[in-house]
């Protein structure tokens, strides 16, 4: 099939969105912006769009066949694919296998802590308010999901985690945590949507423990375009 790109929808710090002749899918176009701290920290990481595009839509194909609905398509290009058009749930959603980040900044804990079981935690998606974290409660009384929405965004994160562990451990590297969004298609269901690259996940190599994601942009430790393209070469083979 193809999707002929119509008026642009909606721009945000990685991506564009583009409506199409079909009501219920639009074109996501990555770009190369990277952001960090939301959006205080600006800047350009070379070809990150084609990669993010081409993982996410790697691992969105894989996790539909094992029975995680998504709102892929079909890639189009290197930089842009046809997805379903989605009302995105207004919780981010944060799996974590090892101590990392904010989370050993919020605890006072060490990196690289493995954890017996996976963390996870929701954060109210809002720029203005700085993302913050809530619980079920909070989301229900903010009427952001309900109860069953909330339970099955859940389960199907706690499945997404497995799996991706495992695709990961495949090509040596250890998922140490990752961030997902959910949106409603037109029938009200609910699918995993948004992306999966370096972006949204940090990786770490088994062996050298060196990232292999977003925080070499952030922590300001060069090398971001090499870890990505890394990532994607282990991942794809390219």
């Amino acid at each position: 099939m193809s999707f002929e790109k119509r008026e642009q929808l909606y721009e945000g710090k990685a991506k564009k969105v583009f409506a199409t002749e079909d009501p219920n899918v639009v074109v996501v176009s990555y770009k190369d912006d990277a952001t960090a701290f939301n959006g205080l920290k600006k800047g350009t990481i070379t070809g990150k769009g084609a990669i993010n595009n081409r993982m996410t839509n790697n691992l969105m194909r894989r996790l539909e066949e094992r029975g995680v609905p998504t709102h892929y398509v079909q890639e189009l290009s290197d930089r842009e694919t046809a997805v379903k058009r989605v009302d995105i749930v207004p919780l981010e959603v944060i799996i974590r296998n090892i101590s990392a980040g904010s989370f050993s900044k919020r605890y006072g804990v060490e990196e690289g802590i493995v954890f017996d079981a996976p963390t996870i935690e929701f954060s109210y998606k809002n720029d203005e308010l700085g993302d913050p974290l809530l619980n079920d409660y909070h989301a229900l009384a903010l009427k952001l999901a309900t109860a069953e929405e909330i339970a099955l965004i859940k389960q199907y994160a706690f499945t997404v985690n497995d799996l991706l562990k495992g695709f990961m451990k495949e090509i040596g590297i250890d998922l140490v945590d990752f961030k997902l969004e959910f949106g409603k298609i037109a029938d009200g269901s609910i699918v995993l949507a948004d992306e999966i690259s370096p972006d949204t996940c940090r990786l770490w190599d088994e062996n050298t423990h060196e990232k292999l994601d977003k925080d070499r942009f952030r922590r300001d430790l060069g090398g971001a375009e090499e870890a990505y393209e890394e990532v994607m070469r282990r991942l794809m083979g390219d």
